[in-house]
């Protein structure tokens, strides 16, 4: 049975303008033509977008984009790299996050509260950044953000940054490296700064731990879609009207 765009559109809750721009893209196998010149699409067509739709919220749109064209293109070993080095990828990042718990909260015990002082001399924003491998004007990001408070010389006016400030700048630094945001940063400082408490700072840890969960359960799930997919055309089960439907 032939399917015209609309109902592949239809399908996947989107335009029948998107479905043809993914065939373009070969995320989708080229489409027959009509002796009008219509696209004729076929159930491997309906396959294949359930596949790259189900593939894209846990593998990122582009490894799902380059997994379909590989296929599409009869290499189906690129396109299982290409699962692998996802998996790998999301792996590393959970091993990233544990380091980062640990290092959060040796970090948050330099300064609890800001009744504990803390002995070193403060840093200028140069020198500052230079420690944490980033430029001076993502320090000056961050104080616009309400994320990070210097003192000023008053001569000069040049920045200051005591003990205190550079635990948070290492706090915020390794938070934005595990891509948190500016919002879910502040509760995590202010905390730190009222109370010394460091719930904030392990519910954003939790939160980027069950992120990783639910990316994985993605993931899991648009691979499943993909092995169905693959299956179907080597055992050429899509040409055969109606039998993905099953």
């Amino acid at each position: 049975m032939s399917l015209r765009p609309v109902d592949l559109a239809r399908e996947a809750g989107i335009s029948a303008q998107l479905v043809r721009n993914y065939e373009a893209e070969g995320i989708l196998p080229p489409a027959l033509r009509s002796e009008s010149g219509y696209r004729r699409y076929e159930q491997a067509h309906l396959a294949a977008l359930r596949a790259f739709r189900a593939l894209a919220p846990g593998f990122g749109r582009e490894a799902a984009t380059e997994i379909m064209r590989a296929v599409h293109a009869g290499d189906n070993g690129l396109a299982l790299r290409v699962v692998d080095a996802s998996h790998a990828a999301l792996h590393a990042q959970r091993l990233a996050t544990d380091e980062m718990s640990e290092a959060l909260g040796a970090a948050a015990e330099q300064f609890l509260g800001p009744q504990v002082a803390v002995a070193g001399p403060p840093l200028l924003v140069g020198e500052l950044a230079a420690q944490l491998g980033v430029r001076a004007a993502t320090l000056r990001l961050w104080e616009s953000a309400g994320l990070l408070m210097p003192s000023r010389e008053r001569s000069t006016k040049y920045r200051r940054y005591g003990p205190p400030q550079v635990r948070d700048a290492r706090i915020i630094a390794m938070l934005r490296r595990g891509r948190y945001g500016f919002d879910q940063i502040r509760p995590v400082l202010e905390g730190l700064r009222r109370t010394g408490s460091t719930e904030a700072l392990r519910a954003a840890v939790a939160e980027r731990r069950a992120a990783h969960d639910r990316r994985t359960r993605a993931m899991l799930h648009g691979a499943a879609l993909l092995d169905r997919y693959l299956t179907g055309l080597s055992q050429g089960e899509w040409d055969e009207a109606g039998s993905s439907d099953s």
